[in-house]
């Protein structure tokens, strides 16, 4: 938000995915759509403005040490996805042309809300079972 740190998507992108865990929920005050971006395809500028808070085994989240702003979250497990990024879309400049593909958690998802369109879906332990890969 304040511009401190930014970062940039080497490669293009069609798809998001929506985490309804509820840290997330708790992280980004609703579900979290995010932007799954491997480490050697972003450059983060300003990462001495970064926190980096561990919040679960297999994962930290990173905000803006200025304006407090969640910038990522990025797997921390071994395995084929270890320090990939996971960028809110929301903090995209141009997002209108990724789709919803994916819903994670789907079994916390609270009933409050739901997307119109179809989308794979992992329920808790599909998801703890993918990232231990």
């Amino acid at each position: 938000m304040c511009g401190a740190v930014s970062y940039k998507v080497l490669s293009d992108k069609e798809t998001i995915s929506a985490c309804h865990c509820s840290m997330c929920r708790r992280w980004t005050g609703g579900v979290f759509m995010g932007l799954s971006v491997p480490e050697a395809e972003a450059e983060i500028s300003g990462q001495e403005n970064l926190t980096i808070y561990t919040s679960s085994e297999w994962a930290e989240r990173a905000f803006c040490k200025t304006c407090g702003s969640n910038v990522f979250y990025r797997v921390t497990a071994e395995g084929p996805y270890h320090r990939d990024y996971h960028f809110g879309a929301g903090t995209l400049d141009d997002h209108k042309d990724l789709s919803l593909n994916l819903q994670l958690y789907i079994d916390q998802k609270p009933k409050t809300y739901s997307f119109a369109q179809d989308t794979k879906n992992m329920t808790k332990a599909e998801v703890e079972a993918f990232f231990a890969e």
